[in-house]
């Protein structure tokens, strides 16, 4: 006597399908905030810019996303996942600063450099630097920080450890970079303390470069010449207007560099 294996019920083969549909959307979900945590962990993180110092590279609004392992460790992820760098002259880096807890700077002089700045341009190694990305907003002149190192103690904010520090660094009027430290600036260069007011950054605080810009809020900036608005009539208040100054939408996945 033959058998026959009977095919299940519609009902239960709807049911089935919902059930295997769900699994596989539950899984898909779980697999996706496991790569999200795992890439916010380890490799993104979000940044939000304050201040002016960074302007015109950075400006204030700008949410950022950089890149945690660029200057980990070599590593098994370094070797095997992810490039690793060492930092450079002319990188823009992420470190741990007293107040506030993390900054965000460019490097201008590595370790070994001989480093000057005239009338607010920077020389390194004999050689005149090519800034392309440096500001000079206006702002009351200020002979230590537009001419460094400077021979005489002038700015009240320049840390004083910092000052006896750059003192013995100096040979025939350049600052010479120590081992394992690097020297930076604000792009902004009349409005930024930086290294020219509390020292150098050391290697082991430096823990991220800034990747891309993901969102910008239209926000003002204290350093800039504010124009004044005209008196026309018109529709500012529509939405398109509204839109239109709520965010920076030029500049959303912009690469930093």
């Amino acid at each position: 006597m033959s058998t026959s294996i009977q095919s299940p019920e519609p009902e239960q083969a709807r049911a089935l399908g919902i059930k295997l549909a769900l699994g596989e959307s539950l899984a898909s979900t779980l697999r996706t905030v496991i790569v999200a945590l795992f890439v916010l962990t380890f490799v993104l993180q979000p940044f939000l810019i304050p201040s002016e110092s960074m302007e015109r590279t950075l400006l204030v609004g700008d949410f950022l996303l950089f890149n945690k392992q660029v200057y980990a460790p070599a590593g098994w992820l370094g070797r095997h996942l992810l490039p690793y760098h060492e930092v450079s002259r002319g990188d823009i880096v992420v470190f741990h600063h007293p107040n506030p807890p993390l900054l965000v700077k460019r490097v201008v002089g590595v370790p070994g450099d001989r480093l000057r700045i005239d009338n607010g341009r920077v020389t390194v190694n004999g050689q005149q630097l090519a800034e392309p990305y440096a500001a000079f907003e206006p702002a009351p002149p200020n002979p230590f920080r537009d001419n460094f190192p400077a021979d005489v103690y002038t700015d009240p904010q320049v840390d004083p450890d910092w000052w006896r520090q750059m003192q013995s660094l100096t040979r025939d009027g350049e600052l010479v970079v120590p081992k394992n430290e690097y020297f930076v600036l604000g792009d902004n260069r009349n409005h930024s303390k930086d290294s020219r007011f509390w020292g150098f950054v050391p290697r082991e605080d430096i823990v991220a470069r800034p990747l891309v810009i993901y969102f910008s809020l239209d926000r003002p900036s204290t350093t800039d010449v504010q124009v004044a608005h005209d008196d026309r009539l018109g529709h500012d208040r529509e939405l398109a207007e509204r839109l239109k100054g709520f965010a920076r939408w030029k500049r959303i996945f912009r690469v930093v560099h």
